[in-house]
């Protein structure tokens, strides 16, 4: 199938971003970072991917609003859509030469009651060239074949995702709570350090659920759509259908999100 125009122009947007994050990797350890917070590093590479593809995007929507993990947000019509982009999802395995980042681009629609809707999602992977993409409607996809969340029902076949706390970053009681009703049910779990690919691996049915809080809207709008679009169920930790504006996601198949809800919602009145 051949991908519609916006997604077209978010590949575009990426995949002139890639060779310069090739580039940097391949000389991660002369790269210069500055901290912008607690173990927060920011890279040159991350800068320079996001005016790569911010530039990109603003030539093909000039009137459109655009919100980015180094940029902020840089108002645009309110009437129209806005572009909300990570350059570099994955910066502390890219600066360890960890060869598991992407580059993750959504589409948010203004809705009449003020909130946004994303109906278009990129997850690209430049090290594998792996194009993960969704439209709302019309399905999820790697490259031009059609991509679904995996047919796992059981806890004890599942392989779950998520994403730890770390210093200056997430709530470690709670994580901790999640994870000891969770883990001892499952298959396994797997922290690899890049929300945007997590999510784009469950829409692939390469993991069969993720959670993790205290994210932004930049490491997950795009993951979002494609489980969504694959099939696949994303809500907050209680169950309902604010991920975003509450900052946790629960994402996973149809028949294990509402097995996996329970263990969380457990979690929680045990904190």
């Amino acid at each position: 199938m051949a991908a519609p125009g916006l997604i077209s122009i978010m590949e575009r947007a990426a995949r002139k971003a890639a060779p310069l994050l090739r580039r940097d990797f391949g000389e991660v350890q002369h790269l210069q970072v500055s901290r912008k917070g607690p173990a927060d590093f920011v890279s040159i590479a991350d800068k320079r991917s996001e005016q790569t593809i911010y530039e990109i995007l603003k030539h093909a929507r000039p009137d459109w609003g655009f919100l980015g993990e180094e940029t902020g947000a840089i108002p645009g019509d309110p009437t129209k859509p806005r572009w909300i982009v990570d350059p570099l999802d994955g910066t502390s395995n890219f600066l360890h030469a960890i060869p598991h980042f992407a580059v993750s681009i959504a589409v948010e629609e203004p809705k009449a009651d003020g909130t946004g809707e994303i109906t278009q999602a990129l997850v690209y992977q430049p090290i594998t060239d792996e194009s993960f993409w969704a439209e709302k409607g019309r399905g999820a996809w790697l490259h031009d074949s059609r991509i679904r969340v995996s047919s796992r029902r059981n806890l004890n076949e599942a392989l779950i995702a998520t994403g730890i706390p770390f210093a200056g970053h997430g709530n470690f009681d709670q994580w901790e709570a999640i994870f000891r009703q969770i883990s001892p049910q499952v298959a396994g779990t797997r922290r690899f350090g890049a929300a945007a690919l997590d999510l784009a691996w469950v829409a692939a049915g390469r993991f069969d659920a993720y959670w993790e809080s205290e994210i932004y809207p930049w490491d997950v709008a795009a993951g979002m759509l494609l489980v969504r679009e694959a099939g696949g169920f994303v809500t907050d930790f209680r169950g309902g259908d604010q991920p975003i504006e509450r900052r946790e996601f629960l994402a996973a198949t149809s028949g294990l999100h509402s097995k996996l809800h329970r263990l969380v919602a457990t979690a929680l009145k045990n904190i």
